[in-house]
C-alpha cells in the first residue's frame, strides 16, 4: 500500500493563457506526434476558452476540445494512494484488527455506508482498547457490543436457536471463576443496584454458575469450552429470555474475543484533519506537518467521500504534473503553478524571456518560423510520420492563424512548405480553408468586449513594466467603431485588476492588412507610440498584422524612448 498508485501524473501539451488558434491546435498537434512516439498518456489542454474559429475547426475535424487545464500545482488529490484499507463503522475490533495485520498497515479510515470517511482508526487505539481498565480491578468489564456481533466474533452458538439480538447494549462482562459464594454476592449487588439484567455471565463447565445466572436473570450466559448447559438450564434460560451462547473457545480467550465484538464507530472521534482532493499541497504542507497524525484522507472536492490517503512522506517529493509547453516560453504567460510542474519540452517561435526557469534540463525547440504548428508539422516530417487528416486540418488552422494565410512579416518558407503539405494530408486547398477560418466566428460582430480583450492576450514584462498584448484578427474594420468605447472600458479594468503600465488590444483586418490599436496606460508610454495617434487612446496601424515582429517591438520602442 505505500506506494500503490491509481494514476501517475498528468502529461499535459499546453499553450499559453487566454489561447489563440496557434496555441491550440500545436497543442493538438504535438500531443498526437508525441502518442504516435508511444507516449500513449499524453493528453493535449488548454488554459482558457475555445475561440470560436477553433471551435468551428474543431468541429469540421471531428475532433473534442482539448481539455480544460487552469491549474498544474500539485494537489492532494494528485499525491493520494488511490488502493485504500478501509474499514466501515459497523465492523468489528476483530474485522478491524484482522484487515490492519494482513496488509501491514498502523492506521486505516473509517467510512460510513456512503463511503464517506467518518474518522481515523490507529492500531494503538485498538490495543488501548482491548484493555480497558476493570471496573474493580478484578473480573469484570464493560463491554458495549451487540449479542449479534459477540456471536459471529466467537463463532459461538445459541444454543435457544433464536436470532441474536443486533442492536449493541452496555453491557457488563463477569468471569464465573470465583466460588459460589462470592459469585451470589456479586449477583445479589448487582440485582440490588438493578444492573444483572446488563450482565454477561461467562464460565466453562460449572453447573452452579450456569444455575445462578438463570437464578439471577442475566442477560446472557456465555459458556466456554465448546460446553453446553444442562436442557433444563436450557429451558429455564429460554423462558425466561435470557440469551445462551456456546463459545468453542477457552474462557480467556473468549474474554478477549468478545471485547472485539465491539463497532470501530464507539471509539472514533471527529478530531482529525481531512483533505479536500483539490486543495494545494504547497497551501498545507505546512499544517500536515506540524500535525500528529500520521495518515490523511483524501476526501472527493464538495463531498466527504473517501478517495485516497497520504502521510507525511508523500510530501518529501510529491510527483509533479508533466507539461509540454507549445507557443510560449514566458512563465508569465504559462498555465498557474507551471513552477510547481515538471517541464519536459518547450517548443516555440517567439523571443526568450528572461523568467524561464525550470528545475530539470529541457528540450528547447525555439524557431525563427511563424506559428509553432509549423514546428510541430517539422517534427512528423524529419520522423518519416504523418499526421491523420483531423490533426492536418487542425495544424493548417494554427499555421494560417499565425501568418494571415502566409501574409505576416513572420511567415517563412518553411512555414509555406509545411502548410502546402499538411493542406494535401488534410484534403483541403490551403486557400479556401483560410479564406473561411477567416470568415467564420467574427468576435467583432459576436462576442462581449471581455472575449474580444481576453481571446488572444498575452502578458510581457519589459523594463521593469508589466505590459498586456491582445490581438483579434477580423475580415474588416466595419464594425469596430461601434465596439470601440466598450472595448476601451474593459481594458481600463484589466489595467486596474492587474496593475498594468500599458494595455493594448490590436485590431486586424486581415485583408487589407490594416489595424487599429486601442490602447490605454501611462501617458509618458502612450505619447511614445510610433503610430498615427487618433484619439486619445486609439492609433492608426497600417500594416502592422503581427504582434510579435511588429506590435511588441512597437512598445519596447516607446518603453526605451520614455527612458531617455
Amino acid at each position: 500500500m505505500a506506494t500503490d498508485r491509481l494514476i501517475s501524473p498528468p502529461w499535459y501539451v499546453l499553450g499559453h493563457r487566454n489561447p489563440d488558434a496557434d496555441a491550440i491546435c500545436a497543442a493538438i498537434g504535438h500531443a498526437a506526434y508525441l502518442r504516435a512516439l508511444g507516449e500513449e498518456e499524453v493528453v493535449a489542454a488548454r488554459c482558457g476558452e475555445l475561440p470560436p474559429r477553433v471551435k468551428a475547426v474543431l468541429e469540421r475535424a471531428g475532433l473534442p476540445a482539448p481539455i480544460l487545464v487552469d491549474d498544474v500545482r500539485p494537489t492532494a488529490g494528485s499525491i493520494c494512494r488511490r488502493s485504500v484499507v478501509a474499514v466501515k463503522q459497523d465492523d468489528t475490533f476483530l474485522n478491524a484488527y484482522r484487515l490492519m495485520v494482513d496488509h501491514g498497515v498502523r492506521a486505516v479510515p473509517v467510512l460510513n455506508d456512503l463511503g464517506e470517511v467518518r474518522g481515523l482508526l490507529h492500531f494503538l487505539d485498538l490495543l488501548q482498547l482491548l484493555l480497558p481498565a476493570a471496573t474493580d480491578g478484578t473480573d469484570v468489564k464493560l463491554l458495549h457490543a451487540s449479542l449479534e456481533n459477540i456471536g459471529a466474533t466467537l463463532g459461538a452458538s445459541a444454543l435457544s436457536g433464536a436470532q441474536l439480538p443486533p442492536a449493541e447494549e452496555d453491557l457488563v462482562m463477569m468471569v464465573g471463576a470465583s466460588s459460589q459464594e462470592t459469585i451470589r454476592r456479586r449477583l445479589a449487588m448487582a440485582q440490588a443496584e438493578g444492573t444483572v439484567e446488563r450482565y454477561l455471565m461467562i464460565c466453562g463447565d460449572l453447573p452452579f454458575v450456569h444455575q445462578l445466572a438463570v437464578e439471577y436473570g442475566v442477560r446472557a450466559l456465555l459458556v466456554t469450552g465448546g460446553y453446553e448447559p444442562s436442557a433444563e438450564i436450557a429451558q429455564q434460560a429460554k423462558e425466561g429470555g435470557m440469551v445462551v451462547l456456546s463459545s468453542p473457545h477457552d474462557t480467556a480467550t473468549t474474554v478477549k474475543l468478545a471485547l472485539c465484538a465491539r463497532k470501530v464507530s464507539n471509539i472514533i472521534s471527529d478530531d482529525f484533519l481531512s483533505l479536500s482532493s483539490n486543495q494545494v499541497v504547497s497551501a498545507f504542507t505546512q499544517k500536515v506537518a506540524s500535525s500528529g497524525q500520521d495518515l490523511f484522507p483524501v476526501v472527493e472536492a464538495g463531498t466527504r467521500r473517501l478517495m485516497g490517503v497520504f502521510s507525511k512522506s508523500d510530501l518529501v517529493d510529491p510527483p509533479r504534473t508533466q507539461l509540454s509547453l507549445v507557443d510560449h516560453n514566458e512563465f508569465s504567460q504559462a498555465v498557474t503553478g507551471v513552477e510547481e510542474a515538471r517541464v519536459i519540452e518547450i517548443l516555440d517561435h517567439h523571443r526568450l524571456s528572461g523568467d524561464l526557469v525550470t528545475r530539470d534540463p529541457v528540450r528547447f525547440i525555439n524557431e525563427p518560423v511563424g506559428s509553432s504548428s509549423t514546428i510541430v508539422a517539422r517534427r512528423f516530417r524529419e520522423k518519416n510520420l504523418e499526421p491523420d487528416p483531423a490533426v492536418a486540418l487542425c495544424l493548417c488552422a494554427g499555421l494560417v492563424s499565425d501568418t494571415l494565410n502566409l501574409t505576416s512579416p513572420t511567415s517563412t518558407e518553411v512555414d509555406r512548405e509545411m502548410l502546402d503539405w499538411l493542406a494535401g494530408l488534410a484534403g483541403v486547398s490551403a486557400d479556401e480553408f483560410a479564406e473561411s477560418f477567416f470568415s467564420s466566428g467574427s468576435l467583432l460582430s459576436h462576442a462581449d468586449a471581455q472575449s474580444i480583450v481576453g481571446t488572444d492576450r498575452k502578458e510581457f514584462r519589459e523594463e521593469g513594466l508589466l505590459l498586456s498584448l491582445s490581438q483579434v484578427e477580423e475580415t474588416s474594420l466595419k464594425g469596430l467603431q461601434e465596439r470601440k468605447e466598450e472595448l476601451l472600458e474593459e481594458l481600463r479594468g484589466l489595467r486596474h485588476e492587474h496593475r498594468y503600465d500599458f494595455c493594448a488590444i490590436l485590431v486586424t483586418d486581415i485583408r487589407k492588412h490594416d489595424s487599429v490599436l486601442l490602447a490605454v496606460g501611462k501617458e509618458s508610454l502612450l505619447s511614445k507610440m510610433p503610430f498615427d495617434r487618433t484619439g486619445s487612446n486609439e492609433f492608426a496601424a497600417p500594416g502592422v498584422v503581427s504582434r510579435k515582429k511588429q506590435l511588441f517591438p512597437a512598445v519596447c520602442e516607446a518603453i526605451r524612448l520614455r527612458a531617455e
